[in-house]
């Protein structure tokens, strides 16, 4: 059994961070039941493009709902409040990632529900938070990059701000949506009284700033971009050319040092005054870039790894092509085969958190309300309870 069997999790949720993190649970067993609205096409995510498996069947969408279920229901109509609470009777928490001020709009809260199932834990994820003046604002991904700092954080210094990547933001907010639930869940197994728990884009984004904010909170250091993606303190931790492209190396313990001036033939480095230290280092990092640049460019990238493998903390600088076709992604289970009804399969990176002696469920996001009969068949509605609500458009 995987670690989450057993557990029902009803998600109000939509596009890219609530979708995330409820996938981490339906990776590890939860059932997720994805509430859609039948009225608008259900998760706006199901038409994001540019890539689509079938015409209306994202690739995006598929990325975010793995292993779950989806049930139409039209929240705003008082047939789908009823229905909604008796599948809250069912259900052990409720996840959503709307807007601050809908969940209590929309009965999604424990304050609603706690009539039908005390012990039932409702987790929100919103941009700004349910409460306060910001509480009824829309917000993404970027948004927050830009107020909390990232975009000054990111890039060569002297070029224009720069954003992540990737949607890190949405991606840690999901996560901490999943933290959220299990750790209310567990209290509310444990006492039988569940309780709303908040997570927002906002405060995650805020809270990744970490040892930057301590530092300006204390010492009034405003952290800005380093040259090569340097780390602000420790050396050498940054971009450094080979003879074929670029290696980054991460000797963020003292250690590492001495192991890599024995793996360059320069040992007399490490004894050198200069350098003997974190402190020294720094002081003359300018230096130490153009000693290691000079010895690391008679090898290219790939000759520098194999001598370094597991003696200094190295990497390659591949593109996405690249780092997908690696052979520690491909040969070690890294990546995952889905069946498709109409593709045959297709690819995802595989769970990142794996069970011991388990194989992660691989199912493939679910077509529209491709479950609502069964689940509402589960909790005691006959065929004609069912047609009447599809009747009437509420699922």
């Amino acid at each position: 059994m995987q670690p989450l069997s057993g557990v029902r999790v009803l998600a109000v949720e939509q596009y890219g961070a609530g979708p995330f993190g409820t996938m981490f649970l339906a990776d590890q067993g939860a059932e997720v039941i994805k509430i859609e609205n039948p009225a608008d096409g259900g998760d706006m995510s199901r038409a994001v493009g540019p890539h689509f498996f079938a015409p209306g069947d994202s690739e995006f969408f598929h990325s975010f709902n793995r292993n779950k279920k989806s049930l139409t229901l039209d929240l705003s109509r008082p047939e789908g409040q009823a229905v909604l609470r008796d599948l809250a009777a069912s259900a052990d928490a409720l996840a959503s990632n709307l807007r601050g001020d809908v969940p209590a709009k929309l009965g999604l809260v424990y304050e609603r529900l706690k009539e039908v199932n005390p012990r039932i834990v409702c987790a929100h994820l919103s941009a700004y938070g349910r409460t306060g003046p910001r509480a009824d604002w829309p917000g993404f991904d970027y948004l927050m990059q830009a107020e909390a700092g990232y975009f000054s954080l990111t890039g060569e210094p002297g070029t224009p701000p720069t954003r992540f990547g990737i949607s890190i933001v949405d991606l840690m907010t999901g996560l901490g949506l999943a933290y959220a639930l299990l750790a209310a869940l567990t209290a509310a197994r444990a006492t039988g009284v569940g309780r709303d728990i908040d997570v927002s884009l906002f405060d995650m984004a805020l809270h990744n700033v970490s040892y930057l904010a301590t530092w300006y909170l204390n010492e009034a250091v405003v952290t800005g971009r380093l040259p090569r993606s340097a780390h602000p303190s420790l050396t050498p931790c940054q971009l450094y050319r080979t003879r074929d492209g670029w290696i980054y190396l991460m000797c963020n313990k003292e250690k590492f040092w001495p192991a890599l001036c024995e793996k360059l033939g320069r040992p007399q480095w490490s004894e050198d005054a200069r350098f003997r230290r974190f402190p020294e280092r720094l002081k003359h990092r300018d230096l130490v870039t153009e000693l290691l640049d000079g010895e690391l460019s008679r090898r290219t990238t790939a000759e520098w790894l194999a001598v370094f493998a597991g003696a200094v903390p190295a990497a390659p600088i591949n593109d996405l092509a690249e780092a997908l076709t690696n052979p520690f992604v491909t040969e070690h289970g890294r990546l995952q085969a889905i069946p498709h009804a109409t593709r045959g399969s297709y690819r995802m990176v595989a769970p990142p958190v794996r069970s011991a002696g388990e194989d992660a469920p691989a199912r493939p996001a679910p077509g529209l309300g491709e479950h609502t009969d069964e689940l509402l068949r589960e909790i005691g509605y006959d065929a004609a309870r069912v047609r009447a609500l599809r009747e009437a458009g509420v699922i």
